[in-house]
C-alpha cells in the first residue's frame, strides 16, 4: 500500500475526479490502481472562492507497477493498535475510577487483555443519566451525583463530541480510539475526516455499546459506587478502596479516571498524602452567534455545503494587561448547557448534535489564569471556580437561570436589560444583568478588549446583540495529580493517576488516548511484579 498526501480537488469534484486525480500524480493506468481508501479529508478555505479539498489516500498498486516519485507519496504506515504481552492473572483485579472517555478506554484495554477491571462510576448508567440532566435544565433540579460532570460516560457525553486533539500520538493511540468508537456505534467518517465530531445522542448510544463489550470480556461495571477513601500501606502502596456504600475493594493497581469536577475526590486524595500541585486553567464567558454568520464568514458561497458543515472558528488575543484570551470549545450549530455539580452555583458548557444545526454557534471566551491569581493552598483553584460560579448563581436569580449580557452593553460596561435576535440557548435560562460581578476585574477588562479583536477577524464578532452567559470555570482541572515516568503516582505506588481530572488530557480524545496510556502502564507494572516474584 502507498501513502499518497496533499492531493487537492475542487469542493465540488464527483467520485471519478478522486481516482483519476490518484491514478495521475501515480502515473499509472487505470487497471494497475486496484483499490484505495481515504485516510484523511480536510479542507482549505482560505480563499472562499475556491475551497479545496486536501486528502490522503492509501491505495493499492498492481505488482510490477512503475510509480512517479515524490516526497508526497510513500509506504503506508501501519496504525493497527499494538496489544502489550499479558501478564498472568493478578492477585487482586485492576480497579478504574470513573467511566469518562479515559476511565471506559482503560477499562476496555485491560478487559481485551484478559484482566477483568472493576469499574467504580460514582453516578448512574447513561439514560439514567441523561434523565437527571434534563432536570437540571427544564425544572431546574440538581442531582448532584448525576449531571453533565457526574455519571456514565463522564463531561464528555454532554459536549460537541468533538475527536481530535493537538497531542504528539507516536502510538497512533488515537487511530485506536476512532476505530473503537466507529465498532461502538460512531459514523465511519470520523476514521477520514480532519475534525471528526460525534453529538450527544450518538454518544450516549456509544457508551452504552462499549460497557457491554467491557462486561462481555469479564468487566465489572459498578455504578452509585463513588469511591470515599483509598487504603494505602506504610510504604505508600496501594492497597484497596473504600466504596460510600460501605464496601472495601482490595486492590494494588487503581486508575483514577475522575474527571475535572470530583472536588469531593480531590480532598480525599490530598488528605491521604498523595501528591498533587495547582495548576493553570482558564475562565470565561460562553458567546453566542447566528450560525448563518459564521458560516458566511468561513466558506462565503459555500456556506451550507454538506462537506463543509457547519463552520467552526479559533481566536486568540493577548490583552494589554498581560492576559491571553481565547475561544475555547467551540460548537457549532449547538447550544450552552448547565454544567454544574454543585448547589447554589452555575457552570455553562457547550454541546452540539452530530447535525449541528442549532440556530446559534457558541464558544467559550477564556482568560488563561495560574496558581499565582489563587494563591493558598493546593485546593485553591478549586475555591476560585466556587467563588465565581457562585457569583454566577446570584446574578442569575438564584434560581440555576445564568447571567447574560448583550455583547455591546458588555463593551460599553453597562447592564443589559432586555435580549435581541439572538436568543440564548441556556436552559433553565438567561437573567440579562451586569456580567461584570461573575469575574475577576482583570478577565473582564480582557475580554472587553478581546471582542473588538475578535470582531475584526470575523465581522459582526461583536455584534451589539450577541450574547455572553457566564461563567464557564471548568476548562480544566485546577490540580495535577502528578504522575512519574510509570504513569504511576508520585509518592503512591499503584495509583494511577489520568485523564483530564489529574491534568493530563483535554477533550474526548486525548482523555482515550492517556487512558490508553494508563492501562498499558497498568499492564507493565503486573508483569513487573510477577517477575519481581
Amino acid at each position: 500500500m502507498l501513502r499518497i498526501t496533499g492531493l487537492t480537488l475542487p469542493l465540488t469534484h464527483d467520485a471519478a475526479a478522486l481516482r483519476a486525480a490518484i491514478r495521475a500524480r501515480l502515473g499509472i493506468h487505470d487497471e494497475q490502481l486496484l483499490d484505495f481508501s481515504i485516510f484523511r479529508r480536510a479542507f482549505d478555505a482560505r480563499k472562499k472562492s475556491s475551497i479545496t479539498l486536501v486528502y490522503t489516500i492509501d491505495a493499492n498498486i498492481a505488482a510490477g507497477a512503475t510509480i512517479n516519485a515524490g516526497p508526497d507519496i510513500g509506504p503506508t504506515p501501519d496504525t493497527n493498535y499494538k496489544f502489550l504481552p499479558t501478564p498472568p492473572p493478578p492477585a487482586h483485579r485492576p480497579v478504574v475510577i470513573g467511566t469518562g472517555p479515559c476511565g471506559i478506554f482503560a477499562a476496555l484495554i485491560l478487559a481485551q487483555m484478559g484482566l477483568r477491571p472493576i469499574i467504580l462510576e460514582r453516578g448512574k448508567l447513561v439514560r439514567e443519566r441523561t434523565k437527571d440532566t434534563w432536570g437540571l435544565w427544564r425544572k431546574s433540579i440538581l442531582n448532584p451525583e448525576s449531571n453533565v460532570q457526574f455519571g456514565e460516560g463522564g463531561a464528555g457525553t454532554f459536549s460537541d463530541g468533538k475527536l481530535y486533539s493537538q497531542i504528539k500520538d507516536p502510538q497512533h493511540l488515537g487511530r485506536k480510539v476512532l476505530t473503537e468508537f466507529v465498532k461502538a456505534g460512531a459514523p465511519e467518517e470520523i476514521l477520514y475526516v480532519s475534525k471528526p465530531h460525534i453529538g450527544t445522542f450518538r454518544l450516549v448510544g456509544m457508551v452504552e455499546t462499549m460497557r457491554a463489550s467491557i462486561e462481555a470480556l469479564g468487566g465489572d461495571y459498578r455504578f452509585n459506587a463513588k469511591v470515599t477513601d483509598i487504603e494505602i500501606d506504610a510504604s505508600r502502596q496501594m492497597r484497596g478502596v473504600h466504596l460510600q456504600t460501605g464496601e472495601y475493594i482490595e486492590a494494588d493497581h487503581v486508575v483514577l479516571a475522575i474527571g475535572h469536577s470530583a472536588r469531593d475526590t480531590f480532598e480525599m486524595l490530598l488528605a491521604r498524602g498523595v501528591f498533587i500541585e495547582p495548576k493553570p486553567f482558564s475562565v470565561g464567558f460562553r458567546i453566542e452567534h447566528p450560525q448563518s454568520m459564521i458560516d458566511a464568514h468561513r466558506f462565503g458561497a459555500f456556506a451550507g455545503n454538506p462537506i463543509l458543515g457547519a463552520a467552526d472558528y479559533k481566536l486568540v488575543h493577548h490583552a494589554a494587561n498581560g492576559r491571553s484570551v481565547y475561544s475555547f470549545c467551540m460548537c457549532p450549530g449547538g447550544t450552552v448547557v448547565a454544567a454544574t455539580s454543585e448547589p447554589g452555583r452555575v457552570v455553562t458548557n457547550g454541546m452540539s448534535q452530530y447535525s449541528r444545526n442549532e440556530r446559534n454557534a457558541n464558544a467559550g471566551i477564556v482568560v488563561g489564569i495560574t496558581p499565582a491569581d489563587y494563591p493558598g493552598d493546593i485546593l485553591a483553584g478549586v475555591a476560585f471556580q466556587r467563588q465565581w460560579e457562585s457569583a454566577a448563581y446570584v446574578a442569575g436569580g438564584s434560581s440555576y437561570a445564568a447571567p447574560g449580557q448583550l455583547v455591546g452593553d458588555f463593551i460599553a460596561g453597562r447592564p443589559s436589560k432586555a435580549l435581541g435576535d439572538v436568543i440564548p440557548s441556556y436552559k433553565p435560562g438567561v437573567t440579562p444583568t451586569d456580567l461584570a460581578s461573575t469575574l475577576p476585574d482583570y478577565a473582564i477588562a480582557a475580554i472587553r478588549e478581546a471582542l473588538p479583536a475578535f470582531d475584526r477577524q470575523i465581522r459582526g464578532f461583536a455584534r451589539h446583540d450577541a450574547v455572553l452567559t457566564g461563567v464557564e470555570t471548568r476548562t480544566s482541572s485546577p490540580i495535577r495529580i502528578t504522575r512519574g515516568k510509570n504513569l504511576q503516582s508520585l509518592n503512591t505506588t499503584g495509583l494511577f493517576p489520568a485523564g483530564e481530572g489529574a491534568g493530563y488530557a483535554g477533550g474526548i480524545l486525548s482523555a482515550g488516548v492517556d487512558g490508553i496510556k494508563i492501562a498499558q502502564a497498568v499492564v507493565e507494572s503486573l508483569t513487573a511484579c510477577k517477575h519481581s516474584e
